[in-house]
């Protein structure tokens, strides 16, 4: 049986990102899309739990629904799928996704969804600089990536976050998260009848110098591959177990428990 490959993304299921990405996987498995009917952009690890969400069948095997792009991932894996996803695949994404963008990020998020069910997943993001940009060369590397992920797996909760220069991609290069800059700020203004309103997010100010990291990949013009687990935990500093004084508690450690 030919593996199954969920596709989704969060610029849209109409998006020309998400177009190229399944037709260039088209020859791997059998391709299944479920994606957001709009652009979701920043919608990081959200769902929709305030009202119920509609999906529509645009073409065989393409659906579309009212929800975040997680939403789609979740519906995706447990109602549209006619068995386990082998491998979900996030993007094209209309714009990077580096260093700290991560946590924000809906494409991101879509691979953590499937991570978190325990299926391999990747996200790509492309440079969207000039709108007129060839998805085609970005579409290639997924699919290699993937071909890769389909015959060799990943370590169990684990996904790769992939990002790609405009152009031909002249190679890779397995990456850390770096720092990504941005100008932070609220643009206060008023509507016709005086109430205020905002505006919030800047642009990006450039990369801070972290070596080996996915910034500096982009910056040298070859693609980053970083390899990311849902694990948040701070291992080092929970291994330094601080010895903080809170007043009125006390700490416990866990006993080990020994099984006869």
């Amino acid at each position: 049986m030919k593996p199954l490959i969920l596709i989704s993304n969060d610029d849209g299921a109409d998006s020309r990102g998400i177009a190229a990405l399944a037709e260039r996987m088209s020859d791997l498995g059998e391709v299944l899309v479920a994606a957001p009917d709009r652009e979701r952009s920043a919608q990081s690890h959200s769902f929709t739990m305030d009202r119920p969400l509609r999906v529509e069948e645009i073409r065989p095997g393409w659906y579309s629904i009212d929800g975040t792009p997680v939403d789609c991932v979740y519906i995706g894996i447990l109602k549209l799928a006619p068995r386990p996803p082998s491998l979900v695949v996030s993007g094209i994404n209309h714009g990077f996704n580096l260093g700290s963008d991560v946590f924000y990020s809906g494409t991101v998020a879509c691979a953590v969804e499937a991570a978190i069910r325990s299926t391999p997943a990747l996200a790509v993001s492309l440079d969207y600089r000039n709108r007129e940009i060839d998805f085609a060369p970005a579409a290639t590397f997924a699919h290699a990536l993937a071909r890769a992920i389909l015959t060799e797996g990943l370590p169990p909760a684990t996904l790769l976050n992939v990002n790609i220069p405009s152009g031909t991609p002249r190679g890779y290069r397995w990456t850390c998260l770096g720092r990504r800059i941005y100008r932070d700020q609220v643009e206060e203004r008023h509507d016709l009848r005086g109430r205020r309103y905002y505006w919030i997010g800047g642009p990006t100010m450039g990369f801070g110098d972290v070596p080996g990291s996915d910034c500096h990949a982009i910056r040298d013009g070859v693609v980053s591959v970083t390899p990311l687990d849902i694990d948040l935990t701070h291992t080092d500093f929970l291994a330094s177990q601080p010895g903080w004084r809170l007043e009125g508690f006390e700490a416990v450690v866990e006993q080990e428990t020994h099984r006869a």
